[in-house]
């Protein structure tokens, strides 16, 4: 009787996350017959996710980290001693924190595959200065996962890595969940977040950072205001970060009413169905590293506004699946929105397009598949 294969074991390791749902999907679709797979989180306070993982059986350690930069030899000896028990033959590492103290604690066990995912782009080096820490976490690590080729080029290009341990594998979703959305929910989150019917609603989900772009969202949407007085501008993910004071600033010039601030919505799939246009404008074709919204929006088929960075750069076609405008220009944002909202049949289109190019090159599928293919060389 031939011996059952040897399950590679492969420890995640996170931190800073409460919930994500790319990491549900990856538990959920990974071979769990060919893996075995573990987390470590690193988080402030109990977190989803964790509770998530313990609900479907998955070993999980939650370390309670601040983010002090006193408190990492604590956690790096705790992590260290976590992996001795696990004895990975992979540990995957995912956020700046986690990366350093992983892939560190990886080097000293001497864990064969180190794999980190490169979630930054440019952003780090222009705006949070983490350069050094990339460029450390680069040499820790077996193997890097560039989320786009403008990451991947970035790695290679600027920082030196070489092509060999560099895998280009895109963000996968789970694409369906897009489509099979329950009517009720809908109507609840319009409820709560537009209760006065206000249309149309334009649709910005992006952090409160410069480079974002959402300064030029607003400024569009101000004119947008003209011609349709009744419109709502629902901003989501609205965490007040480094630009937060000059956004309030923006908005308090608009009228009361016209705008909502939505901190975190968990029904990600359900907020973008509110939305009859969608808008999301980084402000250089570099600083997003991929830019899962840009794949989100097409996938919910909402007719869109975009900026070419990040992963849009490799599929978004202007006037085909999507509308695009140049860097920090709010004047073509507007005449882009207003495009769209006067000419059903381009919304239409771009929709149809939207949906299908997401299909196929954001398949949760292909993801899988490439990550299984990684652990098991």
């Amino acid at each position: 009787m031939p011996t059952p294969e040897k399950r590679i074991k492969v420890t995640y390791i996170i931190s800073q996350i409460d919930k994500a749902i790319g990491f549900e999907w990856i538990t959920e679709n990974l071979d769990r017959s060919r893996f075995d797979l573990s987390f470590i989180l690193l988080n402030p306070k109990p977190s989803y996710l964790a509770n998530y993982l313990r609900e479907k059986g998955i070993a999980v350690d939650e370390l309670t980290f601040s983010g002090s930069k006193q408190e990492l030899p604590r956690i790096l000896l705790k992590v260290i001693n976590l992996l001795r028990k696990k004895k990975p033959d992979a540990i995957h590492t995912h956020m700046y924190i986690a990366d350093l103290v992983g892939q560190f604690a990886g080097k000293i066990l001497r864990i064969k595959k180190r794999i980190y995912t490169r979630h930054s782009s440019n952003e780090s080096r222009k705006y949070h200065k983490k350069q050094r820490i990339d460029r450390i976490v680069n040499s820790l690590s077996t193997h890097v996962i560039a989320i786009s080729e403008n990451i991947k080029n970035i790695l290679h290009k600027e920082e030196n890595v070489p092509l060999e341990r560099i895998r280009l594998i895109h963000h996968g979703f789970d694409l369906a969940r897009f489509d099979n959305i329950p009517q009720t929910e809908i109507e609840e989150l319009s409820a709560k977040y537009n209760p006065q019917n206000r249309k149309p609603v334009i649709g910005v989900i992006a952090r409160y950072s410069h480079w974002k772009g959402i300064q030029y969202a607003i400024a569009a949407f101000k004119k947008v205001l003209e011609d349709h007085p009744h419109a709502l501008l629902l901003l989501a993910n609205a965490k007040k970060g480094d630009f937060g004071n000059e956004i309030a600033a923006l908005l308090s010039e608009l009228p009361a009413g016209s705008y909502h601030e939505i901190e975190f919505e968990h029904n990600l799939f359900a907020l973008y169905r509110l939305f009859d246009v969608y808008v999301h404008l980084p402000i250089d074709a570099e600083l997003e590293a991929f830019g899962q919204t840009y794949v989100e929006a097409l996938a919910a088929g909402i007719p869109s506004v975009f900026t070419n960075s990040g992963v849009a750069r490799e599929f978004i076609r202007d006037g085909e699946n999507a509308l695009v405008v140049d860097f920090q220009n709010s004047e073509q944002a507007y005449t882009a929105i207003v495009k769209l909202l006067r000419d059903e049949n381009l919304r239409k289109k771009l929709s149809a397009n939207g949906k299908a190019d997401v299909k196929k090159l954001f398949n949760l599928e292909i993801m899988i598949g490439k990550m299984e293919k990684l652990y098991a060389e």
